[in-house]
């Protein structure tokens, strides 16, 4: 798992992990979700791939688009 950059210094989200249809998100040390294309669909999996290797937005992204979209 790679680590999240957290560049406004104000997330709970402290590593994730991608593949081709999937990205994983670990919040703080504990419980890591997973967010597929079945599930969340491919835009909104894309477009957390782009916020997380940036390392800002992710957080607020899955709060606002995705929360129960988990796999």
């Amino acid at each position: 798992m790679r680590k999240y950059n957290n560049s406004a210094g104000d997330s709970g989200i402290s590593g994730y992990e991608t593949g081709l249809e999937y990205i994983q998100v670990r919040f703080g040390y504990g419980r890591s979700y997973t967010y597929s294309y079945k599930r969340a669909g491919k835009e909104h999996v894309d477009n957390m791939k782009v916020l997380a290797e940036k390392g800002r937005g992710l957080n607020t992204y899955i709060n606002r688009y995705v929360k129960d979209l988990n796999d």
